[in-house]
C-alpha cells in the first residue's frame, strides 16, 4: 500500500455560528497523524476570517446541504481526488477525540470495500446519543458498532473513490434523505457502510423539525428517493409504509398539511435520473436488517 491516506474535511456554514465553526476547525487541526486538509463552504453567506491554508468556497446563494457539500468535494479537485478520504462535519459539531482521522485511515486501509463510515453523534453535555442518530432499526444501543445501510450527513467519512464511481449527493434534494440516496447507490455498486461508535462528533441535542421546511422536504425527498432508486414493484410498498407510519405518528395539522403537500410534490416533480438498484442489493439490505420497504 502506498503512503498513509490523505484525509480532507468538508464543512458548510451559513455564517451564523462563527464561534462553533472555529472550535470545530481547532478540533480538526488537533487530529493525530498527517494534517487534515479543510474546505469551508459559505452556503449563501460570506465566510468569516479563517486560519491560513483552508480551502474556501463562497456560494452566492443557499443551494442546500447536498449541493453545498458537493461544492466542498470539488474544492479538493474533481470528485475530491486530491485526497483519499473526506470527512463531512456539521459546523456546530466538535470532534470528541484526536484520533478520529487516524481511526478512519485504519478502517479504510483494512477493508478495501469499506466506502462510508458513519460517526456516533453525542450531546457534549450529557454524552447522550439520540435514537435517530443511530442509522439502523435496532438503535437501542448506540455504543454497538455495526454494518449499516445509511449514514449521518454531518458526521461521516467517505472514501473519495465512492464519488468517482457513483457520483455525489443529489443537489435537488436541498435537505433530507440525500445521505440515503448516496448510500443506496454506493451499496448497489458493492461498497460497504459502517457505523462506528468510537468515532464521535459532539453536537447539541436538537429536534429535526426545527427547520421550517422539514415536513415538506422529508415527504418530497422520500418519494424522490424511491422513484430514483427502488425497483418498480417496491416503490408503492416503500411509500405506502411511510405514509401509514406518518399517520400513526399523529403529526400536528400544519405539519401533516406540509407533509402531504411534499408527498404530492414528490410524485409530480422531476426526481432526477432513475437508476433502480439490483434485486441482489435489495436482498443485501434485507440481510443487513433494513429491507428497502421500511
Amino acid at each position: 500500500m502506498r503512503g498513509a491516506m490523505k484525509v480532507g474535511a468538508v464543512i458548510i456554514t451559513m455564517g451564523n455560528r462563527p464561534e462553533e465553526l472555529r472550535a470545530l476547525l481547532d478540533s480538526v487541526a488537533k487530529q493525530d497523524g498527517d494534517p487534515v486538509e479543510i474546505a469551508v463552504v459559505g452556503n449563501g453567506s460570506p465566510l468569516p476570517e479563517l486560519p491560513e491554508g483552508i480551502r474556501t468556497v463562497e456560494l452566492p446563494e443557499n443551494v442546500g446541504i447536498p449541493a453545498g457539500r458537493n461544492a466542498g468535494i470539488e474544492a479538493f479537485g474533481p470528485g475530491g481526488r486530491d485526497v483519499d478520504v473526506l470527512l463531512f462535519l456539521d459546523d456546530d459539531g466538535l470532534l470528541a477525540g484526536e484520533d478520529t482521522a487516524e481511526l478512519c485511515r485504519q478502517a479504510f486501509a483494512a477493508d478495501p470495500r469499506l466506502g462510508i463510515i458513519s460517526f456516533r453523534i453525542a450531546d457534549p453535555d450529557t454524552g447522550e446519543t439520540q435514537r435517530r442518530h443511530v442509522p439502523r432499526l435496532r438503535a437501542a444501543d448506540p455504543m454497538r458498532s455495526s454494518r449499516v445501510t445509511t449514514f449521518l450527513g454531518g458526521a461521516n467519512a467517505v472514501r473519495t473513490t465512492v464519488f468517482a464511481e457513483v457520483g455525489g449527493l443529489p443537489d435537488d434534494f436541498f435537505y433530507a434523505h440525500e445521505e440515503t440516496d448516496l448510500a443506496w447507490r454506493a451499496l448497489d455498486a458493492g461498497w460497504l457502510i459502517d457505523y462506528r461508535s468510537d468515532m464521535v462528533l459532539f453536537h447539541p441535542t436538537t429536534a429535526p423539525a426545527r427547520h421550517a421546511v422539514y415536513h415538506r422536504m422529508v415527504a418530497r425527498n422520500r418519494v424522490w428517493l424511491a422513484r430514483r432508486n427502488l425497483p418498480a414493484p417496491l416503490v408503492p410498498v416503500y411509500l405506502g409504509v411511510w405514509f401509514l407510519l406518518t399517520l400513526v405518528r399523529r403529526p400536528s395539522r400544519p405539519a401533516l398539511r406540509a407533509w402531504l403537500g411534499g408527498f404530492k410534490e414528490g410524485w409530480v416533480s422531476p426526481c432526477g435520473p432513475r437508476r433502480p438498484m439490483k434485486w441482489a442489493t435489495v436482498w443485501r439490505l434485507t440481510r443487513l436488517g433494513r429491507p428497502p420497504v421500511i
